[in-house]
């Protein structure tokens, strides 16, 4: 485990974790330009811990369950800090998102200690899901900074968009693992 996280990829994964407070104090307190600065350097390492662990084959089951945990604190945690502030996102959207992490990380976590499910990867509606979420916490961290009409008519849009990938992305994963846990209970009578 020691060795997995000297992983160049896990360490960048591990500093994500430690942005998060910075960019919530950073929106809590007004200073919109350094949360968006901040959004975007975690951003941007998300995309660089993937990359890197290809490039120097450093993938590791840590990084595996690491990565995806650290995007959703990031993000479920920004939903909410910009739900409580002015309404800045509408609570419809961060519930919706927020319920849908919540119960995600519960199933995943039942299936994989009861070693029923350990492969859970993203589908597409997943990672279009996650994008739109990224997409979103961006456009309402710039609109403060760059307050222009076209992107606040693109955050509006963009909060539809999130709350319905958020909801047919949940729907694929619970037919995906219904699927899947039936044919594992086909395939393995007790």
């Amino acid at each position: 485990m020691i060795s997995q996280l000297r992983a160049a990829p896990n360490q960048l994964t591990l500093l994500r974790l430690i942005f998060i407070p910075f960019v919530v104090i950073a929106v809590m307190e007004g200073h919109d330009a350094l949360a968006l600065i901040l959004f975007l350097v975690a951003a941007i390492s998300d995309a660089f811990d993937g990359l890197l662990a290809r490039i120097l084959k450093q993938q590791t089951v840590l990084g595996l369950y690491l990565d995806p945990i650290a995007d959703k604190l990031l993000l479920s945690t920004l939903f909410l800090a910009l739900s409580f502030l002015h309404r800045r996102i509408p609570w419809y959207v961060t519930i919706l998102v927020f319920s849908r992490d919540i119960g995600i990380l519960i199933v995943s976590t039942l299936l994989y200690a009861t070693n029923t499910l350990r492969d859970l990867r993203p589908s597409i509606f997943g990672k279009l899901n996650t994008a739109s979420q990224v997409a979103t916490i961006f456009l309402v961290l710039l609109y403060p900074v760059f307050p222009v009409p076209w992107i606040e008519t693109t955050m509006h849009a963009f909060f539809r968009i999130t709350f319905a990938l958020t909801l047919i992305s949940w729907i694929h994963y619970t037919i995906t693992v219904g699927r899947r846990l039936r044919t594992t209970g086909a395939s393995h009578p007790g």
